[in-house]
């Protein structure tokens, strides 16, 4: 009889991979928003309105940004880093959220960027990394939780 590690199944530090994704997701969005309120970081920050395409504020110079979707990022994040607490929390929030990065991305292309319809204030930039953010959450939700521990047992 042969007995597996837990770390042969995706355990490390006593989390399942798919926490540790979502977790490192969460983190990441909360960082993005933080930074989002830095002068300096964020270019043209006497720019950055609430929301609306008027708002030309630019994470890194390169993403355009206003307050709503810094805290949107923000809002994301926390719940990904809460909801990654347990496995299916975690497998959960990289689905869900991930496809709500997708349809924002689809949502940003088709409204255009001087559209007033555009209320988040997203760039080109931001369309695109949301949609490539969005399908890599998909699929790390799907691919980590594959092993989830009651399918273990």
């Amino acid at each position: 009889m042969t007995t597996a590690s837990p770390h042969a199944h995706g355990v490390h530090f006593g989390r399942a991979d798919v926490q540790n994704v979502g977790m490192g997701v969460g983190i990441l969005l909360m960082l993005v928003g933080v930074l989002g309120f830095i002068p300096g970081i964020t270019t043209q920050y006497s720019e950055l309105m609430f929301l609306g395409p008027a708002s030309q504020a630019m994470l890194f110079g390169v993403f355009q940004v206003s307050m709503l979707l810094n805290i949107v990022q923000l809002a994301v994040g926390a719940t990904g880093w809460a909801m990654s607490r347990t496995e299916h929390g975690a497998r959960n929030f990289l689905l869900g959220a991930g496809a709500l990065y997708i349809v924002l991305a689809i949502y940003g292309l088709i409204v255009g960027v001087d559209s007033a319809a555009n209320f988040l204030a997203l760039n080109m930039a931001d369309n695109w990394t949301h949609l490539a953010l969005g399908a890599a959450m998909v699929v790390a939700g799907w691919l980590f939780s594959r092993n989830m521990a009651e399918d273990r047992r």
